[in-house]
């Protein structure tokens, strides 16, 4: 299978009003870049965005709604003006370039550190330790007993996901994605063992929904439902307060059903990891078993391959598929799937760190906007630290002198492949 008519991942699909030229998503990446102090996404990442313009969809970093989201170093986040200047600039290049990118948003709650928070507590949804550690200045530490949300801070913290989607859509994305995967904060509120509020907030699955569902609705009022994703991860096994047992799994059953409702554009589920035993048996029951409660469209991710990509979606059991540690090396990945070609290797060293090294130098023989081109393009576009605002005019005129990449004459294609590593 090495050409674009015989690949389901290569077929051009529609996810709300989001129409992709192919199902091949690039998956959200820390490559923790951003080392300025205000945390402002620079020139380089404009160019690593744009150098992956040929995906159906990117899906950016997870970025900060607010200063009290901070839990990683040099993760870029949205809630400043700068920050979305910054982010601005990313996207006129990448819509130049022909592409379509989201941003998603999150908040890391308890596995945040003091270090990160100038001496306050990490929030959560409970005073619950989840024993877990955290990567601050100084390195890894041990998590610690958080600060248990007020009501009122929780309305806060729903504001901060509010202005964070409302900066987005100044900052010219194309959607925007919910991060409530892996041990943040949603996935905190959602877990039994961390929060053990009595509250609206807590106390059953239904209410532990309840902040999920209230952030969807914060952001959607602002985006509108048909251009919201939201990425869950219900497989999540860490320590001793992320397990997947089955009860846990029945509730993200009711929630996928729950979410159904909102009409979003899609939902971004990672499956079972390979470390818990995962094969392609458990993958496709996994998969199977989303479908079965959750009526929207389905972006799969975590550990899929070309072939293993192309099947899903022949079988019905995802609309596209999201890959992460391939892109790193592999800004081409559409057109490697295209023509059947081997995937690049990444430098494992350079995925936290290494400033453009692993990041924006990575050669390609098949995307136009490398090196010196893509830096150019870039430069079309001055980021105003006051009233950001689209440039369609100036968009059009380098997307011009850059053309996409196309395949044989025909649209541009988009994509990349394999396992969604470092964590998306």
């Amino acid at each position: 299978m090495s050409d674009d008519a015989s690949q389901p991942l290569l077929r051009p699909v529609r996810l709300g009003a989001l129409d992709l030229p192919n199902r091949v998503v690039m998956a959200p990446m820390t490559r923790a870049r951003a080392t300025n102090p205000g945390l402002v996404p620079t020139d380089q990442h404009a160019v690593y965005y744009t150098q992956r313009a040929s995906a159906g969809l990117i899906v950016t970093e997870g970025t900060w709604v607010g200063p009290e989201a901070i839990g990683y170093i040099h993760v870029p986040g949205i809630y400043t003006d700068e920050q979305t200047a910054g982010w601005a600039r990313v996207t006129d290049a990448v819509h130049a370039a022909g592409g379509r990118i989201v941003s998603q948003v999150g908040h890391l709650g308890a596995i945040s550190h003091p270090d990160h928070l100038g001496g306050r507590l990490p929030v959560a949804p409970s005073a619950v330790n989840p024993v877990a550690m955290s990567f601050t200045p100084d390195g890894p530490k041990e998590t610690v007993t958080p600060h248990a949300l007020t009501g009122a801070e929780i309305a806060a913290t729903l504001d901060d996901y509010r202005r964070a989607a409302e900066n987005a859509r100044r900052a010219g994305f194309d959607g925007q994605e919910i991060h409530a995967q892996g041990n943040h904060l949603i996935a905190q509120f959602l877990n039994p063992r961390l929060n053990r509020r009595t509250d609206a907030y807590g106390g059953s699955g239904e209410k532990r929904a309840r902040f999920l569902l209230e952030v969807v609705e914060a952001v959607t009022d602002v985006w509108g439902a048909d251009r919201v994703g939201v990425k869950l991860s219900p497989y999540w096994r860490d320590g001793s307060a992320f397990t997947a047992d089955e009860d846990v799994l029945a509730d993200y059953d009711q929630l996928l059903k729950r979410l159904g409702d909102s009409d979003l554009a899609y939902l971004h589920l990672v499956g079972p990891e390979d470390g818990a035993g995962a094969d392609e048996t458990l993958t496709l029951a996994a998969f199977g078993r989303f479908r079965a409660h959750y009526r929207g469209a389905v972006v799969a991710n975590l550990g899929f391959t070309r072939e293993s990509g192309n099947d899903l979606i022949e079988r019905g059991l995802a609309d596209a598929v999201s890959f992460g540690a391939p892109y790193i090396a592999n800004p081409d990945l559409v057109e490697r799937f295209a023509r059947g070609l081997p995937l690049a290797e990444a430098d494992r060293d350079t995925y936290y760190a290494g400033g453009e090294r692993g990041m924006s130098t990575i050669p390609s023989p098949f995307v136009r906007s490398t090196g010196a081109a893509v830096w150019g393009l870039v430069a079309q576009f001055p980021a105003p630290l006051r009233g950001v605002r689209s440039r369609a005019t100036a968009v059009r005129a380098a997307s011009r002198r850059f053309p996409p990449v196309t395949h044989r004459g025909r649209v541009p294609l988009r994509g990349g492949c394999s396992r969604s590593s470092p964590r998306p």
